[in-house]
């Protein structure tokens, strides 16, 4: 096959030839305007604009390998991104043009032609949902079940002493305690020492307690029971406990209304208490009698009418501690500390410390009202001349052992 192969020899300027000839150069009009800088177009701008492009792409494309141009053209990159993104960045309108009609988001119906009968038609009264009114009666609900008022702590003062059924009452007493809602608290008071039984059981009863130790000398029996309280009252007095004080001996019945009621008093409160009498075969009220919750005499009888001034038990009354601590709430008459005497004979305790903290019946409030139930008892059951056991265990069970036939 023949093949045709058009060859074109580059253009050498410089080189001699061996006839003698010089270098023959091919002028253009594009090689003039290189070599002269002068156009003889009758457009000089354009012509220089031309020019100026193609020199930005002979530097940028055709001389690449060049180390100096590669970097000209990375400069001329980032002009051209700086001026871009600040075109960009630019507005080219004011905010003012923007008007809030352009953005309006009101979803509009299409027409359409439905005859409805007048009778089906609904009133736009009955869909409206009253939102607000819904609201403000959920927080109202939400505002009356946390809006409570705190109660009153209970301060109950037990004095105890070592005795063969000692176990079983501050045990069932622990127990009725333990029922009782809180805040309530209950002070034991012992004698000289604080055993080692008695905090035990304290311990597993789960009421919050304190165990206080009387250390005041006393050989009268009659004496300890008044010592004793006196160490509660003094612990209230000097701590500055607020609440009701109430005094409850351990060999006593006591019902859960009783300190339900307790929270109500405000200064001091009684109520009549049952009991038996001294030959265990017939039962008497010892009391006050009420007219809804004023006092207006005692469950008495003669001969104790004319000795006593207030007909009550001792675990028939309770009062508020702040008449203990702060007079001037109460505007008594003298600062002194109030106190059971054990000057007095017994049966007088509860009249005399009494009138340490009212003046009359007048300051008194009948529980519950007109003081028609009763809600403790003082029965006096207790066995006489029982052995005490040591530790309160039987160290025999029994004594005599028969064998099975």
């Amino acid at each position: 096959m023949a093949s045709i192969r058009r060859t074109q020899s580059p253009a050498y300027h410089d080189r001699p030839y061996q006839n003698g000839g010089t270098s023959f150069s091919v002028s253009s009009p594009s090689q003039k305007l290189l070599s002269n800088g002068k156009c003889s177009s009758p457009l000089p701008f354009f012509s220089s604009y031309g020019v100026g492009i193609r020199r930005f792409v002979a530097g940028a494309f055709l001389q690449k390998y060049s180390r100096k141009v590669w970097r000209r053209s990375a400069y001329r990159c980032l002009v051209f991104f700086l001026l871009g993104f600040l075109l960009g960045m630019s507005p080219f309108g004011e905010v003012e043009d923007i008007k809030s009609q352009d953005f309006s988001f009101e979803i509009k119906p299409s027409p359409v032609n439905v005859k409805l009968d007048p009778e089906s038609v609904v009133k736009r009264e009955d869909f409206v949902l009253d939102t607000v009114n819904l609201g403000v009666e959920r927080q109202s609900k939400t505002k009356e079940r946390f809006s409570f008022i705190p109660k009153k702590q209970i301060i109950v003062v037990t004095p105890t002493y070592n005795r063969a059924l000692q176990a079983f009452y501050l045990n069932r007493l622990g127990q009725v305690l333990r029922l009782v809602p809180p805040p309530i608290l209950w002070m034991v008071v012992e004698m000289n020492v604080a055993s080692m039984e008695t905090a035990e059981i304290l311990r597993k009863t789960g009421v919050m307690y304190r165990h206080i130790v009387c250390t005041k000398n006393s050989t009268n029996v009659k004496d300890r029971g008044v010592h004793q309280r006196n160490a509660a009252l003094e612990h209230i007095e000097h701590h500055k406990l607020d609440g009701i004080v109430y005094f409850a001996d351990d060999d006593n019945i006591y019902s859960l209304e009783l300190f339900k009621s307790l929270r109500e008093i405000s200064r001091f409160g009684t109520w009549p208490v049952a009991m038996l009498a001294q030959s265990k075969n017939k039962a008497i009220l010892e009391g006050p009698v009420c007219n809804g919750s004023q006092v207006i005499g005692w469950h008495t009888n003669e001969k104790s009418k004319r000795l006593r001034r207030f007909h009550v038990d001792m675990s028939g009354f309770a009062f508020n501690s702040t008449i203990l601590w702060d007079p001037k709430k109460w505007r008594r008459p003298t600062s002194a500390p109030i106190q059971q005497l054990d000057t007095v004979k017994e049966g007088f305790q509860e009249t005399t410390f009494i009138e340490q903290l009212v003046e009359d019946e007048s300051q008194m409030e009948g529980t519950p009202a007109g003081c028609s139930r009763i809600m403790n008892w003082h029965l006096h059951l207790e066995a006489r001349n029982l052995v005490y056991p040591r530790g309160w265990l039987l160290q025999k069970n029994l004594d005599v052992v028969l064998p099975i036939k």
